[in-house]
């Protein structure tokens, strides 16, 4: 199993000069390499990276760099021309590579040694070959048996560098349960962002305050010089400004659906085209802001840390369909509840259709169908609406509970 971990870095002037300087000289290494590409015919990631021996002849500032992060430079380009061919192949318009710009280049990666962990008085520091030893701010020790294949740094637009370490663990996972006791379905949405079949609805994050600051400096941006040093520190600002929305976001993601994978056996959502709801007309920027995909992909991975049934459910039809009977209504979206003609069954519609996932995905893992115990008794009562400003504070949206 493949794991990353986020360190910040807290480099001195002198050190920070040095990584950037390191990643200024991967970037020429990059356009200079991406010039050979499109120039030459029949060039490869492993016969480029066999020139780089005779560029540092001429190149001496090359000589200063790891070689095995010159080597990832060159991959990193021929891995960019392999995604953007695979594009290609599903029919997406695309361009070519393009020569990288200060800007846009940001990040080099050791691979395999040229770095090493180690705690000087107390001090945890990261030690990169041919840069330094630099203090790291350890929040969080890494597993006994992890083994760390590479280290990237990188620095983001907010100025502040990082380090990304990807590990190694055995695939030593919990063994799933043959029969899930515990099973939830979820459904998500705008107005709720998570309503899952325990009658738990999960309040979407409040973020209004952090985009208006974000609109706010991307005005003072607009009016500043393009390329002034006014103009750099409000582009800095801006930057911080994502960041602080982006983390807020993730937080709550990640402790959300960290409770989801580690409270219960089986977790069913909707397998959704979350690229292809954003591009419909109307309300795209709040399907955006959800943060669907990413959850999703938290908790999947999550799910498989924990030894839970993960499973991805149709979701054509999931708010139609009446949970308790099978019938199925028509209903725009601005109906709210559920009400079917056919069985007299009244809920909530994002709860209605947790039920619904649910049921798929238990007919999918295990082969049940529709249950005698369908939620006419259970869905009935208030559901229990939880702030996303408690999820954030506790981790865990499920109110205390009498034993």
């Amino acid at each position: 199993m493949n794991y990353s971990y986020r360190y910040r870095l807290n480099p001195s002037t002198e050190l920070e000069e040095r990584l950037a300087w390191t990643v200024d000289i991967c970037r020429q290494v990059y356009n200079h390499f991406h010039h050979r590409l499109n120039h030459n015919d029949g060039t490869s990631a492993y016969s480029e990276m066999g020139r780089l021996p005779e560029l540092k002849q001429w190149w001496s500032d090359l000589k200063q760099v790891h070689s095995q992060v010159l080597q990832k430079v060159v991959q990193r380009l021929y891995n960019n021309l392999t995604t953007l061919r695979a594009q290609k192949e599903r029919g997406c318009r695309v361009g070519r590579l393009k020569w990288k710009a200060p800007r846009e280049y940001r990040s080099f990666t050791y691979s395999q040694n040229g770095f090493k962990l180690k705690n000087t008085s107390g001090q945890a520091r990261l030690c990169l070959s041919k840069i330094g030893d630099i203090p790291i701010t350890f929040h969080r020790e890494l597993p006994d048996d992890a083994v760390i294949k590479t280290v990237t740094v990188k620095q983001e637009p907010t100025g502040k560098w990082y380090a990304i370490l990807a590990l190694e663990l055995p695939d030593d996972l919990p063994e799933k349960p043959a029969h899930p006791d515990r099973c939830v379905g979820i459904d998500l949405g705008i107005t709720k962002f998570a309503h899952d079949t325990d009658g738990i609805a999960v309040e979407p994050l409040d973020l209004t305050t952090e985009r208006e600051r974000l609109d706010r400096s991307r005005h003072h941006l607009d009016r500043k010089q393009h390329g002034s040093l006014n103009w750099e520190r409000q582009l800095r600002l801006v930057a911080e400004r994502h960041a602080e929305l982006a983390r807020k976001r993730r937080d709550f993601l990640h402790k959300l659906s960290n409770y989801y994978a580690s409270e219960y056996d089986l977790v069913a959502v909707e397998d959704l085209d979350v690229e292809a709801l954003i591009e419909l007309p109307g309300n795209s920027r709040n399907r955006a802001g959800a943060g669907w995909g990413a959850f999703l992909r938290m908790l999947e991975y999550k799910c498989e840390h924990e030894g839970t049934h993960f499973v991805r459910v149709n979701p054509r039809g999931t708010s139609k369909g009446c949970a308790s009977c099978g019938c199925s209504t028509a209903k725009p979206l601005w109906v709210r509840e559920h009400s079917c003609p056919s069985c007299g069954f009244e809920a909530d519609r994002d709860a209605n259709a947790a039920w619904n996932i649910l049921d798929r995905g238990l007919e999918k893992y295990i082969g049940a169908g529709r249950s005698e115990s369908t939620p006419v008794e259970t869905a009935l009562p208030v559901d229990t609406v939880v702030s996303a400003k408690r999820v954030i504070e506790t981790g865990s949206p499920i109110p205390e509970r009498e034993p």
